[in-house]
């Protein structure tokens, strides 16, 4: 009779244990590049490798955009659960393709564009952009169709030139003033023996925002759980990031062999510059203000970046990231 009692009572145990224990929730988060130190990339790298994402109980796999907005179509297609887009991707997406997505997060609290020159040039600011030539990528930048309006520059004395992706042509004698993300090409040029200046549109006035997290309203509707672990995982990761920059590089560098630690570090050091404002030291990490939407969507509407106005709250939802902070500080 003890031995039944023994055995029933561990089979109990058994159970309870059983039962106490829940299957990860599987997610997929794509990067909206390759793999390098975007702050978004590193807080879910980071959340991968010291087990934060684990602790909320997800499983995560991390893959990355091969570009031509890959990211995007599998969000939408729901074989993504999370991505990343800059602010005014977001509001384009609302826009022009009414896509269903909202930014859950917002990592770049100034943008991302910049525009620089060679010290060498002499151009010490917008003032002095007459007469020179402006190279852009692929479409000329909203930032700088503002910064023209705030100081008075008359766009018919600039030739804008549309020059690719290759930073290479501001020493060709080619452009004087380039469009850049501004934590990658001024680096690049440094690194290349040129000293440049940087121009940022917020410095002029102008309302940016940059990089976020985002995902289909559907995710955040049925997966609000799922989502909220997710924020956590990646803001604690954050916390870290900021307090250990050279143990995060080292993690970056496991998904980003291939690229210069020294080149990375610029990166992160400058994208976590720009984490950082009034709205996160209120509201913690990640922070979104609505006026400040409202200032870019105004912005992007006013020169032609976005067809038609969007309703911010139908493209951004920060109440599951606020949820997680008391008096700007993780709960």
């Amino acid at each position: 009779m003890k031995r039944l009692l023994l055995v029933v009572v561990g089979l109990m145990g058994f159970l309870i244990i059983g039962c106490g224990e829940s299957e990860p929730q599987k997610v997929t988060f794509m990067a909206g590049f390759k793999p390098q130190a975007n702050l978004p990339f590193v807080a879910a790298y980071v959340a991968q490798e010291k087990g934060y994402f684990s602790d909320e109980g997800l499983e995560v796999e991390i893959l990355h955009s091969a570009g031509g907005g890959e990211n995007m179509t599998l969000l939408l297609a729901g074989k993504v659960d999370f991505t990343t887009a800059d602010a005014n991707s977001v509001l384009k997406y609302r826009a022009s393709q009414q896509a269903p997505v909202k930014a859950i997060a917002l990592f770049g609290q100034r943008g991302q564009q910049a525009f620089i020159s060679l010290t060498e040039s002499g151009i010490k600011g917008p003032e002095d952009w007459s007469g020179k030539r402006f190279g852009y990528k692929i479409s000329i930048p909203p930032d700088y169709l503002a910064i023209a309006e705030s100081v008075g520059l008359d766009r018919d004395s600039v030739e804008e030139i549309q020059v690719g992706f290759d930073p290479r042509i501001l020493l060709q004698d080619k452009v004087d003033i380039l469009a850049v993300f501004k934590s990658n090409e001024p680096n690049i040029i440094r690194s290349m023996g040129h000293e440049v200046e940087v121009f940022e549109a917020a410095d002029y006035g102008v309302p940016t925002l940059g990089l976020t997290y985002i995902a289909t309203e559907e995710t955040i509707d049925l997966k609000s759980q799922v989502t909220k672990d997710f924020i956590k995982a990646t803001m604690r990761a954050t916390e870290f990031i900021e307090n250990n920059q050279d143990a995060a590089l080292d993690i970056v560098m496991k998904y980003a062999e291939n690229e210069n630690r020294d080149h990375m570090r610029f990166m992160l050091e400058t994208e976590l510059s720009d984490s950082m404002s009034a709205a996160t030291m209120a509201g913690g990490i990640g922070a979104m203000n609505s006026s400040r939407w409202n200032e870019l969507r105004d912005v992007l509407l006013k020169f032609g970046a976005i067809e038609k106005s969007v309703n911010i709250e139908d493209a951004v939802d920060d109440s599951l990231r606020s949820s997680l902070f008391k008096d700007g500080k993780l709960k």
